[in-house]
């Protein structure tokens, strides 16, 4: 192979056009695709902006619907089914999943990331990846990192604590390169304290590379790079969409005047040559059209979580719909006739066909009178006569199906929503349809959260569908009717009021600039922090079935637990259940969430049946991140495991003592007082050097105790010196 010249190693490093890398000699060109939820294909070089004209796909459930399921077979199944999509039409790399977590039910984009929790984004989209790679199409794990808004995405800078980073906004990314190693990982547009994320070696190269040892190649999101050479510099391989000319320009003359050593090009060069050769030649063929959009229907179903069900009586609920000549439901809500089923901007999918909820209700219950009213229009304010409509229609029926939802221009990619409230237009009409006195099931369509207090407590069910997709309208009537038991679980926290949100006094930031000022406490750990009150806590999902929790097990050996309880089906039907681990550590001596989910499993149980099982727990799952000493903590003393079905339905909980080495800290002359005398080594040693005196003297250590030792030694008297200081080696 002829040896590359500068200009072509820089072509290698920009790409060629909107969505394929550049092709050198020997290294041919590869098509890349947006696609975290079904491929966005566009033939040729793509328009202007690549939103437009793309090729038919199956358009699965959005992240924070798939998130719901709480299932990684499942998501490894939808992976699989991208991949062979992308194979299908030539992609060499399905740019997703988006692992961001939701830091505020504002973020417009936080219908394609998976939760507020990193442990769970993490398992999931692990799954995700593995299933797409397993076709021989790559993935790029995005945005890195701490990414968690639109407003002024391209030059906001984050600022946020290292511990607050290892601990929320890394973890999700640590875990999918260390176990399922992506092809690529794309560079977020923001600033990280200042630095570009497209700029950040911190990032790119010392976390990423050194220590989780990621191999692959660190892509842009479109349009990040601000200083090629310095991105190049700091880890980054390949810029997208290429700035031709300028960019290729800039690294061939900072390698001929020694700005940039030429070794580092040839690296992001032998990464760009692997992923090629990982991608292989470009194919184009067919896939299974109805064996995909069966597979988004169920997904869709399992996403779908039943957040309230009461009913003529405390031992049953309005849902399941039974299908009846007798029974007439009244369908309300033009979302049920035209659906919402994905998010705006780059994930946008042309799908292969749509599931039209009302035709799939009808289809569901083919003995019952289903009638129909819009009662609202998807824009605008709300209009009396549709309303009225709906209400007489309503008030003639068993049961009311109300679909309510966001309309599309309330949340996409580029821009953060205001509120978390449905349209006036739909919260007056389901007042009116609540005051019938007839029973409404409010089905849900949205991105984002929603609020649902006041309205929920005067309807009798509700269900969040979340962008369920082309098959969505399909899952709905599944879960109406009961064919499917609603398998779906919160992945993020409903609020009371947007107020309640641990981010809101710090979102989304000023003058270039937003604190991260929650710091770890983020979702459902600050809630729980500050015992607030919630509509529906993390973890919640009802199911047509109960389910019962006994024995709990927990074997301590060393920093490795080993946790077992039984979980039985006590209903009448069959069902599924999502097991949650917490784990707690009340005696830490950092400020740490009440409990933070450790491990979770989904098992399906007939009438009955009982199950029991199993999480092992490292010392990781009780470390937390010390900034004092650098790294991973764990602190001997009380841990308490808790499992059960939420956040805050712990069903049964153990406190167990985890006996390890107290982690001591490096004393130096920065270090107070009463670190030097709380610390087993350090104490005597100081003792001995000073001699009596200040040591003595309880009352004035509480003065004085969090002085450093160099301080003190300016004091005259105190008996701490700088000779103190040199017999110390401090």
């Amino acid at each position: 192979m002829e040896p590359l010249t500068v200009e072509q190693k820089a072509a290698l490093s920009i790409g060629a056009d909107f969505w394929h890398t550049s092709a050198v000699p020997g290294v041919p060109s590869i098509l890349v695709s947006d696609g975290p939820h079904g491929l966005r294909v566009q033939p040729g070089a793509g328009d202007h902006v690549g939103l437009g004209g793309s090729l038919p796909a199956t358009c699965f459930p959005t992240a924070a619907a798939l998130a719901s399921t709480w299932d990684p077979a499942l998501l490894r199944e939808v992976g699989e089914a991208l991949g062979t999509e992308a194979r299908a039409q030539g992609v060499g790399v399905v740019l997703g999943p988006g692992v961001n977590i939701k830091r505020s039910p504002l973020c417009g984009r936080n219908f394609e990331y998976f939760s507020e929790d990193p442990h769970l984004t993490g398992v999931l989209a692990a799954a995700l990846v593995e299933g797409v790679q397993s076709r021989g199409v790559g993935t790029s794990l995005k945005h890195f990192a701490a990414n968690n808004q639109e407003t002024d995405r391209l030059r906001v800078s984050a600022e946020v604590d290292e511990r607050t980073l290892r601990e929320i906004y890394l973890p999700a990314f640590e875990h999918v390169v260390t176990t399922a190693r992506p092809w690529t990982v794309m560079c977020a547009y923001n600033r990280v304290n200042g630095t570009y994320a497209s700029e950040h070696a911190w990032l790119l190269t010392t976390v990423l590379r050194d220590e989780w040892g990621f191999d692959g190649v660190v892509v842009s999101d479109w349009g990040a790079v601000a200083d090629r050479v310095a991105a190049l510099a700091a880890g980054l391989d390949l810029e997208m969409p290429p700035n031709t000319g300028v960019s290729d320009r800039a690294i061939v003359d900072a390698v001929a005047d020694g700005s940039l050593d030429e070794a580092v090009l040839d690296r992001a060069v032998d990464r760009m040559r692997r992923l090629v050769e990982r991608a292989g030649p470009a194919g184009r063929g067919e896939f299974d059209h109805d064996a995909h959009h069966a597979l988004a229907r169920r997904a869709a179903a399992d996403a779908i979580v039943l957040l309230r069900n009461e009913g003529p009586d405390e031992h049953s609920g309005t849902l399941p719909l039974r299908d009846s000549p007798a029974l007439t439901v009244a369908v309300v809500g033009e979302l049920a006739r035209t659906p919402r089923y994905q998010g705006a901007g780059s994930s946008q999918v042309n799908p292969t066909r749509v599931d039209v909820p009302l035709e799939e209700i009808r289809a569901a219950l083919p003995s019952s009178t289903v009638g129909f009213a819009p009662g609202y229009a998807l824009d605008g304010p709300a209009d009396r006569a549709l309303a009225d409509e709906a209400v007489a229609l309503a008030s003639g029926a068993d049961v009311v199906v109300a679909v309510l939802g966001l309309p599309p221009a309330e949340e996409s990619e580029g821009f953060d929503r205001t509120h978390i409230d449905l349209p006036v237009a739909q919260t007056a009409l389901l007042a009116r349809l609540s005051a019938t006195g007839v029973p409404v099931v409010v089905a849900l369509a949205h991105g984002g959260v929603v609020r649902t207090d006041p309205w929920e407590q005067r309807v009798a069910a509700v269900v969040t569908c979340w962008l369920g997709g082309q098959a969505g309208g399909g899952a709905l009537a599944d879960v109406l009717t009961g064919a499917t038991d609603p398998g779906g679980r919160l992945a993020e926290t409903v609020p009371l009021r947007l107020a309640d949100t641990p981010s809101h006094l710090n979102f989304p930031g000023e003058e270039g600039r937003v604190r991260y000022g929650e710091g770890v406490f983020v979702g459902y750990r600050g809630f729980d922090a500050l015992d607030r009150p919630v509509a529906h806590p993390f973890g919640h999902g009802l199911s047509y079935t109960t389910f019962g929790y006994s024995g709990l097990t927990v074997d301590v050996d060393g920093t490795d637990l080993t946790v077992g309880a039984t979980v039985t089906n006590t209903g009448e039907r069959a069902g599924r259940e999502v097991v949650q681990l917490y784990v707690g550590d009340p005696q830490a001596s950092v400020a740490r969430p009440p409990a933070e989910l450790r491990g979770f499993t989904k098992i399906a149980l007939e009438p009955g049946e009982s199950r029991t099982v199993t999480f092992d727990l490292h010392a990781r799952d009780l470390s937390f991140w010390s900034v004092a000493h650098g790294g991973w903590v764990v602190e001997p003393g009380e841990f308490e495991i808790a499992v059960g079905s939420s956040s805050r339905d712990l069903r049964l909980c153990r406190t167990v003592t985890v006996d390890v080495e107290r982690p001591r800290p490096v004393l130096t002359a920065d270090s107070t007082l009463q670190e030097w005398l709380a610390d087993p080594e350090g104490g005597p040693a100081l003792r001995a050097a000073a001699g009596p005196g200040i040591l003595d003297d309880a009352e004035l250590q509480k003065v004085i105790g969090n002085f450093p030792l160099a301080r003190l030694a300016a004091f005259p008297g105190i008996g701490i010196t700088r000779e103190t200081l040199t017999r110390l080696g401090a």
